[in-house]
């Protein structure tokens, strides 16, 4: 008997530590590690979201840019943190779908073991744009310009095996056309050079792009969207440009490492969705292009899933290459 009653003191007191804990997180600052550069759609959606889930947590949410191998490097960085949920970041269809399905083992971390899923963030059209200086107004006139020349166009993405990579690979495929492909560090390093003419084309999410495309800094030609972008209706969808391949958007999640307290999901999970739910974080968020989310882990694993499952089709079906 008194084994027993041990037994139910110890699972009652475990119970209300749990408890506790949850109503006590956090307790000092939260870094979140964004894994590409400053200056690209992640971070801004990631800064966006730090910078009020700050205010509704009562600590600092400190970002930290960690970018490098289309992602990768950040995200092992996520994975290998302590899971006390003091360390987060922002995971994306770059880190979590096209990077495992093109390195596999080799990448060192499993999209959906090596993290614990706390919620989707925002879901963002991806774009390709030219700089001005290309002699093509429309999606129709470009591809005829890299019909008369090709390999003499080169592409900017955030890096080898990021979703900006697969994106320029599935156009070159669908499209029948080629284009060199070079990588840079990030979104951001790579829109710079876009906008300073030393590449041609950029294979982007729609938030980075968007203030150049509407500044007349960058003409954009398609996006990939379920239908046109309200901010760029003028610009058709790739499905409506005969390239479907190219047409998945993308998105942004919350994670941290695997085994995080499930009073801490919980917590953040609630905290994001007010934030995600606020007037000025949503406006903030549509005008950068970007749809607010917020939904639980399970639905969060099932849209990460279906992507992974749409990547390897995709990979599959066009035998893309990938240098």
């Amino acid at each position: 008997m008194k084994f027993i009653v041990r037994i139910l003191g110890l699972a009652f007191f475990g119970m209300t530590a749990f408890s506790a804990f949850g109503q006590s997180y956090p307790v000092k600052p939260i870094t979140l590690i964004i894994p590409f550069p400053p200056g690209g759609s992640t971070d801004i959606v990631g800064r966006i979201v730090a910078e009020s889930l700050s205010k509704e947590l009562g600590q600092p949410v400190v970002v930290l840019n960690k970018g490098g191998a289309g992602g990768a490097i950040g995200a092992k960085n996520i994975a290998e943190a302590m899971s006390d949920g003091y360390t987060l970041g922002i995971a994306t269809v770059s880190t979590h779908v096209i990077n495992p399905v093109l390195r596999g083992a080799s990448l060192k971390y499993d999209p959906l073991k090596d993290f614990t899923l706390i919620t989707q963030l925002a879901a963002v059209p991806n774009v390709v744009s030219v700089h001005p200086g290309v002699p093509a107004q429309n999606i129709k006139e470009f591809l005829d310009y890299l019909r008369r020349n090709p390999g003499k166009v080169n592409f900017a993405t955030p890096g080898s095996g990021s979703l900006g990579h697969m994106m320029g690979e599935a156009f070159k495929f669908n499209g029948k056309v080629s284009m060199t492909h070079i990588p840079y560090r990030g979104a951001g390093p790579a829109l710079n050079d876009t906008l300073a003419g030393q590449v041609q084309v950029f294979f982007d999410n729609l938030p980075s792009s968007l203030p150049h495309i509407q500044s007349g800094k960058l003409r954009a030609l398609a996006v990939a969207s379920d239908k046109r972008v309200p901010s760029l209706p003028q610009i058709p969808t790739f499905a409506e440009a005969g390239l479907p391949l190219v047409n998945d958007p993308a998105w942004f999640g919350l994670v941290g490492p695997s085994q995080l307290p499930a009073a801490v999901v919980q917590r953040l999970s609630e905290a994001v969705s007010k934030v995600l739910g606020q007037q000025e974080v949503m406006k903030r968020l549509q005008d950068n292009g970007a749809t607010p989310i917020g939904n639980s882990p399970d639905a969060f694993r099932k849209t990460m899933s279906h992507s992974i499952e749409n990547a390897r089709k995709v990979v599959q079906e066009s035998q893309l290459k990938f240098d």
